[in-house]
């Protein structure tokens, strides 16, 4: 039977057997989607990486010992890479002055689509950040990552309803914050803007 049509719950009790096969189809199943996590919880490519390793590597150590426990695999380890990723951000926070800047992708140097696309990709990405970890976390499970809110409450490991507050504080926190900028995230310019384009 090919690799690719089993479960992750068959993969994993497979690599936890110490089949590597199935362990790099584990990896390759689920790597985008904990980047993807890993990367808007810690707002840099470098520390995502770092997050998402270790993530899989505590897979392939952990995956013999592994039980579904009443939650799916995946649920499983998108718990691993948050708890990763918490310790990250608690490490940084000790490290690291509150002035530093987040990294930022160049837009580029003319005004088009990809330049609007930068800019608000980055300014939504920096006021992600600034959000208490943990909302971070609700607003990436259940947002970007589009998980349902049993799902994201089952990672972190929180009531639905302690989720829905955690969404809730956190959507109000982005709205205000990005309320200054609304005309430009939705790629529109002001009259002075134009002006000094042409």
């Amino acid at each position: 039977m090919d690799s690719g049509a089993d479960s992750d719950e068959a993969l994993v009790r497979r690599a936890g057997r110490g089949d590597r096969t199935a362990a790099a189809t584990l990896v390759e199943r689920h790597t985008d989607k904990i980047y993807a996590v890993c990367f808007r919880m810690l707002g840099a490519k470098h520390a995502a990486e770092d997050a998402a390793q270790e993530t899989f590597l505590r897979l392939w150590r952990y995956a013999a010992r592994w039980q579904p426990r009443g939650a799916r695999f995946e649920t499983w380890l998108y718990r691993v890479a948050m708890n990763i990723c918490l310790d990250q951000l608690r490490k940084a926070k000790r490290e690291t002055p509150e002035e530093a800047a987040p990294e930022r992708a160049d837009p580029g140097d003319r005004p088009d689509d990809a330049y609007f696309a930068g800019e608000k990709r980055f300014a939504v990405d920096a006021a992600l950040a600034r959000l208490p970890a943990r909302q971070r976390m609700a607003i990436s499970l259940c947002h970007f990552q589009e998980l349902s809110n049993i799902e994201a409450a089952k990672i972190m490991e929180v009531s639905v309803e302690a989720l829905e507050s955690l969404l809730a504080r956190g959507r109000r926190a982005l709205r205000a914050e990005l309320a200054p900028l609304r005309d430009n995230l939705m790629g529109r310019m002001s009259d002075e803007t134009t002006a000094s384009i042409n």
